[in-house]
């Protein structure tokens, strides 16, 4: 793969507020070939992303949008359109994410509720809404294989919603986390059996960047560098890892 990196033509990146988010954002517009229509979408617009893409002088745009928020997506989706036209949208990276720290003793059917509504109904909202934009791209000027440039669902997950690696239960037990998490990877498998067809790409990606950060060793050290991994992943996933789970060091990891 080299080093031409991850090139995609337009990219709608969710979360962009802070963290992973803004260090994806960041990570995109200095690909060597950034995407031409980079969307960040974002519960504060005017804040860090609105400084980050006019630092880079980029056909950015960022767009307040609440994934809770049908019409908030709603509103994203046309937004988007105006700028990709019949081109569609290649790349939707589900990453709004949140967490209540919490263990079996003290969770609650609220931090539950809260919870599994940004991390698992939110991309399920954004991925319908987003779907006839991504189909657009995927059949858009005889796309070849299945990758990231040419249409995929990227689900921000947690090695902690990994049912069989019930990894740093003694740090953390966040069981609204876990569940939310462990859903989403079901969600992945679901929407890669059903838009698999129409050549759109749904992976689960660990970013291994959780904060706060499990014990020495477990995951990347920054932000850059679960950055760095994560994109360098994206560039090389295909259509056998279509319905996967996989970190930031590009490790196939276990549902």
């Amino acid at each position: 793969e080299g080093m031409e990196g991850l090139s995609v033509g337009s990219v709608l990146l969710t979360g962009c507020d802070g963290g992973l988010g803004l260090g994806l954002l960041k990570g995109l517009l200095e690909q060597p070939n950034p995407p031409r229509h980079l969307f960040a979408a974002c519960l504060d617009p005017q804040g860090k992303v609105g400084r980050a893409l006019a630092w880079r002088g980029q056909e950015g745009v960022s767009s307040g949008m609440d994934v809770t928020d049908p019409n908030s997506i709603k509103a994203a989706v046309r937004k988007v359109r105006e700028k990709v036209g019949s081109a569609g949208l290649n790349l939707l990276v589900n990453n709004t994410s949140t967490t209540r720290r919490s263990t079996l003793a003290t969770e609650t059917a609220e931090n539950m509720s809260l919870v599994y509504t940004t991390n698992t109904i939110g991309p399920l909202q954004t991925s319908q809404a987003f779907l006839p934009l991504l189909k657009e791209a995927a059949e858009a000027e005889g796309q070849r294989e299945m990758s990231c440039s040419r249409a995929a669902i990227i689900n921000i997950s947690s090695i902690l919603g990994s049912i069989e690696v019930a990894e740093a239960w003694e740090e953390r037990q966040d069981i609204c986390y876990r569940c939310s998490k462990a859903a989403l990877n079901m969600l992945t498998k679901c929407l890669a059996l059903e838009y698999g067809s129409s050549g759109i790409l749904c992976v689960s990606v660990d970013p291994g960047h959780v904060t706060p950060p499990l014990e020495q060793g477990m995951g990347p050290v920054t932000v850059e560098e679960s950055v760095q991994g994560v994109l360098h992943l994206l560039a090389q996933l295909s259509a056998t890892s279509n319905g996967t789970f996989w970190d930031w060091r590009g490790q196939r990891l276990p549902w």
